[in-house]
């Protein structure tokens, strides 16, 4: 069965129109509410950026406790990341992407931000094992290898965290929901 495609009426911004056409300007208030779930979604991002920086400025800082952290707090920090990360991926594809896609293209499977999730996982994953090893004393923290295995998804992680704001901005979401009913989207 064919979805059904909505069309902005001419006179109202309140109804989704999920083409390219211009809509007319939000008020203030339709524009916030449009906009909730970017700007919460940005402060969760906010948070990752935040921790992300202070991983590498550990990885990259010299002296007695680079980064004012030492080995243990760096892994720990590290490990808190990596799961922190995966947790808001797990809501996110289970809970907020599945209600998005049933409209919106840019939260199906097969497209940009699912398979962003996937490649930052690959990494979390390779990042985690390290830092598990170093937990347990298999393997001495190398900050060097550390660093190699963020950038090895830094691109991606910030391209995605940046990509997913903008796609859950006001502008792209009118195109597709109403005002009441982006209104009650889960986030």
């Amino acid at each position: 069965m064919g979805q059904k495609k909505h069309q902005a009426s001419p006179d109202s911004s309140s109804q989704p129109n999920g083409n390219n056409e211009p809509l007319p300007p939000l008020s203030p208030k339709d524009f916030r509410t449009y906009n909730r779930m970017a700007e919460q979604m940005d402060q969760f991002h906010n948070h990752f950026r935040l921790t992300w920086n202070q991983l590498q400025d550990a990885c990259t800082s010299t002296g007695k406790r680079p980064g004012g952290l030492s080995p243990r707090q760096l892994i720990m920090a590290g490990l808190s990341f990596c799961s922190q990360l995966d947790f808001h991926h797990s809501i996110e594809e289970q809970h907020i992407f599945p209600v998005l896609a049933k409209r919106m293209p840019e939260f199906r499977r097969e497209l940009a931000l699912l398979t962003q999730h996937r490649q930052i996982h690959k990494g979390l994953e390779k990042l985690e094992g390290y830092l598990t090893k170093c937990r347990s004393g298999e393997v001495d923290l190398q900050r060097e290898e550390m660093k190699r295995l963020m950038d090895g998804f830094g691109e991606v992680l910030w391209r995605h965290l940046d990509e997913e704001v903008r796609t859950l901005g006001a502008e792209n979401m009118r195109r597709y929901w109403g005002l009441q009913e982006v209104a009650g989207l889960p986030m």
